[in-house]
């Protein structure tokens, strides 16, 4: 994946723009977008904008990724503690976005920008605390619309990556974790996964190299995750035919109905492999759908596999929802932002691993 440019906003000027070293969390949806545009260049400019940050997820219906809100400059005090924000606007249009952006970027970035074709402009936390917001612009309007088409997938990522920081910051909390169990784990298979209070583990099989922890089982909104890895493993192992038939193998056996006539399998639909870095490792990170070999289910499901070079073991880490009567997009980002929370023994500190080993033995 190509490096695009994130600078900092140097000049911040104007009361509106002012923040305080006690910030307040950023308000609104994880999935919500606000861009500051003019209404005439926001219709030119969103088939771009719309591409790259309004993919489709099918999870089975489809779902947007984010969804964008376009607000004018008039309306930036009522949203500007909003967790997501873009300016976006031609640098010398002459329209209220375009003079905005003139006024608040320090004339050495702007002039960057004339010269610069993937110079994006970026501020963490500016008014609110878990906030990102990022300037776009260009020095004409067919140059802006090819930046944000070049960059695409850099620009999605970088509001992905700021909206799970947030998700585990608010899914993380010590008082409903379950050190007793990641504890258990940590000493009886060398590694930890952040265990929340109302997981419960469905399954521990040390035989065959699997752990299954279940949410809301029979219930309506399902969230199951499961760990198995293989021992004394290659990295050969690490393609994505062997993750479809490793995954397989693992549900066949593990994911079954209660009269045993059924059980989960990958449905051929929507189904993605990508290089990614997981927790500074090389991964692949397969996403699509669930279903059951005999039909009747469905879900969407995420899997990071990787070799660990410590350990010489192949990690297979699965996440999986199971809501028919909801919308499905942050479930199952709450489940891939779980895995993340995935460590080897060996990437634990000292201390932790002792507090998590002393709640194990209470």
């Amino acid at each position: 994946m190509k490096k695009i440019l994130l600078l900092s906003i140097i000049v911040l000027s104007g009361m509106i723009l002012s923040s305080c070293t006690s910030l307040k969390p950023a308000r609104g949806l994880e999935d919500e977008i606000y861009v500051v545009a003019d209404s005439t260049e926001f219709e030119a400019l969103k088939p771009a904008m719309g591409s790259t940050f309004e993919k489709i997820i099918n999870t089975p219906q489809p779902e947007k990724l984010f969804t964008l809100k376009r607000i004018s400059v008039n309306q930036l005090g009522k949203y500007k503690h909003k967790k997501n924000i873009i300016f976006v606007a031609p640098l010398n249009s002459g329209s209220q976005t375009s003079d905005f952006i003139h006024s608040v970027v320090d004339s050495t970035v702007r002039n960057k920008m004339l010269t610069d074709s993937n110079l994006v402009v970026s501020k963490y936390d500016l008014w609110a605390k878990g906030q990102l917001v990022m300037v776009l612009s260009a020095p004409k309007m067919n140059q802006l619309i090819a930046k944000i088409n070049r960059n695409s997938d850099d620009l999605l990522y970088a509001f992905q990556k700021i909206s799970d920081k947030r998700l585990f910051a608010s899914l993380y909390n010590s008082r409903f974790e379950q050190k007793d169990v990641e504890g258990k784990f940590l000493k009886k298979y060398g590694w930890i996964v952040y265990v929340q209070a109302d997981f419960k583990v469905a399954r521990d099989d040390s035989a065959d190299n699997f752990v299954w922890l279940r949410r809301s089982p029979g219930g309506n909104m399902e969230r199951w995750i499961f760990v198995h890895w293989i021992d004394n493993a290659s990295p050969a192992y690490l393609n994505a035919d062997s993750v479809r038939a490793i995954r397989n193998r693992e549900t066949k056996k593990f994911y079954q109905t209660a009269d045993d006539s059924g059980y989960v399998v990958i449905a051929d639909d929507y189904y993605t492999t990508n290089e990614v870095n997981f927790n500074g490792r090389y991964a692949l990170l397969t996403q699509g759908l669930w279903d059951l070999n005999i039909k009747g289910m469905g879900g969407p499901f995420v899997n990071y596999t990787f070799y660990d070079e410590h350990s010489h073991r192949i990690y297979m880490l699965d996440g999986s929802v199971f809501a028919p009567k909801y919308y499905k997009r942050n479930l199952i980002q709450q489940m891939d932002v779980t895995l993340q929370s995935f460590m080897t023994s060996d990437k634990i500190s000292k201390d932790r691993k002792e507090d998590l080993l002393d709640a194990a033995e209470d």
